[in-house]
């Protein structure tokens, strides 16, 4: 693709439709072009900065006329932090084209019929809905034009987010409107606590610097975890930090931190200390409790979760009577959440962590009929595996992004469960392995989930039958 040294403007374009990524398109002539932050019904004057033989990729340079779709977005930082692309949008807009995206690759990539599918179930709020945030220090603050207009003399550390495209910079966040309070008070009193008190923020380049993560997770039982994430084992500083958030916060109820000398930010392989109550925080869904980590992988929208998991149930249809395979069960939350309708669950998840922390929490609950397995997916669900657990007679798969294995899909042809119930996050890998699937089912049922407000990312849940 080439680049452009100048930006060339394309004029009075009409935006027409939104791709998967959430960028406006138009088209000038025979190109495509796609436009950051346009929306449909947009009139805009538009500067390219990469261009290839049938398509570019451009900026607004003018609104000329804005679509009724646009609205004002309510955060400050809004089109410089990377998250909530889609601020700008009226949320049943969101909704709107979120539902027509997962449709169209259904259709488009797995070759589907689509003309009965359910209306997309929109989130209860649209603000503070997130359980986790993950902030970065850095000493190399990103800066605005606002701040190089207020002052020369900056303060350049920061807590916050990465820039988009730019790994070494942090954008200061002042209020996010992602995760309800204390999530902010906590940020911004941490942050002061450290410039006050002379201690680094961490160099993503130097690699230098005592603070380097602040976590914080919250639970709809009030439950509130933070972890504070330290470059080196320098313990007065240590203590001095945990000192000053436990005073300040004393509803914390899992305060826990690390020290990562890594040169990456992944904690999973470092260990967790707990400086005040316990090592986890629990969640609550029908009576069921599910204890969550430092390392747990939980739903970050939890209103939505358990709506996501109800549906997930609802398509399974289950009378008590039913052997079920949870693929990629994570913690395993919806194997967990569905035993009770089933005669037997088995999960499997290729991380060993998980899979202790989804035995646990069936302990917690008191379910006896679940059992849990860790490995490769594509090795571990073989002719053996099926003869020792018995044959399902349903599926759920809730894969990652790349959905699932090519050797996995064959398993499923294979086995012949009378259900499948494919939940997905990446409706394009979802509709890649459908198309293989079709050769023995056929779709059945289609339940798109919005999970992400102000972002193009939405859930999506199918129900595939056998063809008898």
């Amino acid at each position: 693709m080439e680049i452009l040294r100048e930006a060339k403007i394309l004029e009075s374009l009409t935006v027409h439709d939104i791709a998967e990524e959430g960028k406006g398109v138009a088209r000038a002539e025979d190109l495509v072009v796609f436009i950051d932050k346009a929306i449909p019904g947009d009139v805009v004057d538009a500067a390219v900065f990469k261009k290839k033989k049938r398509f570019a990729e451009a900026k607004i340079a003018r609104v000329i006329s804005p679509s009724t779709e646009r609205v004002e977005p309510f955060c400050q930082h809004f089109g410089v932090c990377g998250g909530c692309k889609w601020q700008h949008m009226d949320y049943t807009a969101q909704l709107k084209y979120k539902q027509k995206s997962v449709l169209d690759v259904l259709q488009r990539v797995g070759g589907l019929t689509v003309d009965h599918a359910e209306a997309i179930l929109p989130a209860p709020t649209d603000k503070y809905y997130r359980n986790k945030l993950e902030y970065t220090f850095s000493n190399k603050r990103w800066l605005t034009s606002a701040d190089d207009i207020i002052s020369d003399e900056k303060e350049m550390n920061a807590l916050g987010f990465h820039v988009p495209l730019r790994f070494d910079k942090i954008l200061k966040i002042d209020h996010c409107y992602l995760q309800a309070d204390p999530s902010n008070a906590i940020r911004n009193a941490v942050a002061q606590f450290a410039v006050d008190n002379n201690i680094s923020f961490y160099d993503l380049r130097a690699h230098e610097g005592a603070l380097r993560n602040l976590v914080i997770r919250t639970s709809s039982t009030g439950e509130l975890m933070v972890i504070v994430i330290f470059a080196y084992p320098e313990e007065d500083q240590i203590t001095e930090v945990m000192d000053f958030v436990q005073s300040q916060f004393p509803e914390i109820t899992s305060l826990l931190y690390i020290v990562n000398q890594k040169k990456n930010d992944t904690f999973f392989d470092q260990e967790v200390m707990c400086y005040k109550g316990r090592p986890y925080i629990e969640e609550e869904m029908e009576g069921l409790k599910f204890r969550i980590g430092p390392k747990s992988f939980y739903q970050t929208n939890s209103q939505q979760a358990y709506a996501l998991y109800q549906i997930t149930r609802d398509f399974a249809g289950l009378n008590g009577d039913e052997l079920v395979y949870d693929l990629y069960t994570g913690t395993g939350t919806i194997a967990n959440f569905v035993a009770k309708k089933a005669k037997k669950v088995v999960g499997v998840e290729y991380v060993p962590d998980a899979i202790e922390d989804a035995k646990v929490n069936s302990q917690v609950n008191g379910l006896n009929n679940t059992v849990f397995y860790a490995g490769d997916m594509k090795d571990i669900l073989n002719a053996e595996f099926i003869a020792a657990n018995g044959k399902p007679d349903v599926v759920i798969t809730d894969p990652p992004r790349a959905g699932m294995h090519p050797d996995v899909v064959a398993r499923l042809l294979e086995m012949e469960a009378d259900k499948i119930v494919y939940v997905s996050c990446n409706a394009a890998t979802q509709a890649r392995d459908l198309a293989v699937l079709k050769e023995k089912y056929d779709l059945a049922r289609i339940k798109p989930v919005d999970m992400f407000p102000h972002t193009q990312h939405v859930e999506n849940v199918v129900l595939l039958k056998l063809r008898k």
